[in-house]
């Protein structure tokens, strides 16, 4: 592959972040004075729904989760996607690897947001930021010649943490959201949160895309594949990211609804320090990275 193609890759991931960046900056700082109103939604549950901001009618619940994801976003995964494009342009593996992980965590993000949000002015921007998250991950993904990252991996490959860390991370979403699928189901309201929609959106992104995807990486793993090692680099950034958001998130819920969820706080952000640990020793596992000879 030569010079170009690089720096092609740079330019396009400097489209999302240009994006990205416009987004979350509107996310975080016309998001209103959080203003609500009580209302009742369609199946008779009462929730505040946000009335001022670029996310009204929204609830305050899933507005204060966003801005909490938003703040995340443009304060840490955006300047992180920026620090990586210098490698990029010089065909750096590490750098499109980080690169995927990160255009991954922003599909994720936009396209929940586009499923989730009320409908707004920024429903278009969301679409355009998610195709191109899928569509630059599964660019940089044809370039990396998958036989021989595998064969640069060293002994030192944390192959049993990052199994260990994808079957945890399941049985977590599994058990959180069954059984909020499962109250919904019985007529809890309450205890399923649906707060105004009319299906759970997160649960089904979760359940069908984020575990089977995790999943799938812990059997390629376990029998020592190829695409197991180029999916590991991807999801520890992926996972690291998300759970950052996560962690982002419940701290402007406990600053706007005044409660702190301290288990669930702990827990994400236990998974975001080990999905960091574990990426950066996946990163430090691998031989030649800057080496163009792993390209196709």
């Amino acid at each position: 592959m030569d010079t170009q193609a690089y720096k092609k890759m740079m330019v396009f991931c400097l489209i999302v972040a240009l994006l990205v960046g416009i987004a979350s900056i509107i996310g975080v700082f016309f998001r209103g004075d959080m203003s609500s109103a009580e209302v009742v939604s369609v199946r008779g549950e009462h929730y505040e729904m946000v009335t001022t901001g670029i996310y009204r009618y929204n609830s305050l619940r899933m507005v204060a989760e966003g801005v909490g994801w938003d703040v995340f976003t443009l304060f840490i995964a955006l300047p992180a996607l920026l620090f990586i494009l210098p490698l990029l342009a010089r065909g750096s593996l590490a750098g499109r690897l980080l690169a995927m992980g990160l255009l991954a965590y922003f599909f994720y993000q936009y396209l929940m947001y586009a499923l989730a949000w009320a409908f707004g002015p920024l429903f278009l921007f969301y679409i355009i930021i998610y195709v191109l998250g899928l569509a630059g991950t599964i660019w940089l993904a044809a370039s990396i010649d998958v036989d021989m990252l595998a064969q640069q991996v060293s002994e030192t490959f944390p192959r049993r943490s990052m199994i260990a860390l994808n079957v945890i991370m399941s049985l977590i979403l599994i058990l959180m959201w069954v059984q909020r699928i499962a109250a919904g189901l019985q007529g809890d309201l309450a205890s399923a949160m649906l707060l105004g929609q009319t299906t759970m959106v997160i649960q089904a992104l979760d359940l069908g895309m984020v575990v089977p995807l995790a999943l799938f990486t812990t059997l390629a793993l376990w029998r020592k594949k190829p695409s197991g090692y180029l999916l590991s680099a991807i999801f520890a950034v992926k996972a690291a990211a998300m759970f950052g958001a996560i962690c982002a998130m419940l701290l402007v819920v406990w600053v706007t609804e005044g409660t702190l969820e301290a288990v669930p706080l702990i827990l994400f952000g236990g998974a975001m320090l080990a999905a960091v640990y574990i990426g950066v020793r996946i990163y430090k596992s691998v031989r030649g990275w800057d080496a163009d000879k792993q390209v196709t």
